[in-house]
């Protein structure tokens, strides 16, 4: 995929810091104000925290706590709720537990409730909002509790929440199955991007961009559409009918690298770099601006507590 050269549009800002450190958290935005929900804190533990960050007043402020502590869930806000999906933790024995779990979150009263469960567990998926459903693609694969990411075939799982119905069903499987992909969607479809999984020539990250149709229930893949580098791990989101990556695990470092791509021209330009380099964070757009929560540092073991915000 040809990238541009960088353009001079679009800064990042280092907002107010995290009490607590932490990546992997899910992230949503919900009348203008950014919550954040758990992840992974120092030495692999996992969060229950819900956090809210208020532009207005620029702090962040402690709401009720998740009811299962977890890490690598996804977030989605819909019907006046925040839908927080699958993750999951890291046992006393070293194993990986992931879950099906499905926790719906009241931000007007700061109340938790059941949601109904995934019908397979996803632990690092995607996430994206269509059309009154949400869709969960992806993730570790359930049987890779022991050996860790690094023999992690991933998962190609992927289902839809029906929100009338309140009900989980499979859909399509992804092609290339993956996890620590990201998602946005683009003209009635999904677009499935980057993430990493284990294969037979070594562990791979992707470039990989596969497109969901939920008229057909069909994925699809252009050989001229990809991501700029190979990315896991990585942040993505849509300002206006742009589509912006960064941050993310590619080529053995974890970088700071920011694209936006260029329909007309069909290609990616290089835009403004993260503060530092990160990845595995959450990510939302509040008030036409990215938001990206926490993440890893460039060592990729360490969770960190930054907090930025990219602005045209």
């Amino acid at each position: 995929m040809k990238i541009n050269n960088p353009h001079s549009s679009g800064r990042w800002d280092c907002l107010s810091p995290l009490e607590i450190a932490r990546s992997h958290p899910s992230v949503a935005t919900y009348k203008n104000k950014i919550y954040a929900f758990g992840g992974g804190g120092p030495n692999f533990k996992s969060l229950n925290a819900t956090i809210c960050f208020d532009p207005q007043t620029g702090r962040w402020q402690k709401r009720q706590d998740m009811p299962t502590l977890r890490s690598g869930t996804v977030a989605a806000t819909i019907n006046n709720k925040i839908y927080v999906m699958g993750g999951g933790f890291r046992q006393e024995d070293g194993m990986f537990r992931f879950l099906t779990t499905v926790e719906v979150y009241h931000p007007d009263s700061d109340k938790w409730e059941k949601g109904p469960d995934l019908t397979m567990p996803h632990d690092y998926p995607a996430v994206a909002v269509l059309d009154n459903s949400i869709y969960v693609i992806a993730g570790h694969h359930p049987d890779a509790t022991q050996g860790g990411p690094k023999t992690d075939p991933g998962f190609n799982y992927c289902e839809r929440l029906d929100t009338e119905k309140n009900q989980w069903q499979a859909i399509a499987p992804l092609p290339t199955p993956r996890f620590a992909l990201s998602a946005v969607t683009q003209n009635g479809q999904i677009l499935a991007m980057g993430g990493v999984a284990f294969r037979p020539e070594g562990f791979n990250n992707f470039t990989t961009i596969e497109i969901y149709d939920p008229s057909s229930n069909t994925w699809s893949s252009q050989d001229s559409f990809s991501l700029p580098w190979p990315a896991a791990g990585l942040g993505s989101a849509k300002l206006g009918s742009d589509i912006y990556v960064f941050g993310g695990y590619s080529d053995d470092d974890i970088h700071n690298r920011t694209a936006r791509y260029d329909h007309e021209a069909g290609s990616w330009q290089q835009t403004t770099p993260l503060p530092a380099p990160a990845c595995a964070m959450g990510v939302t757009v509040c008030d036409n601006a990215i938001y990206a929560v926490g993440g890893w540092a460039d060592d990729g073991r360490t969770p960190i507590d930054v907090f930025y915000r990219y602005t045209l």
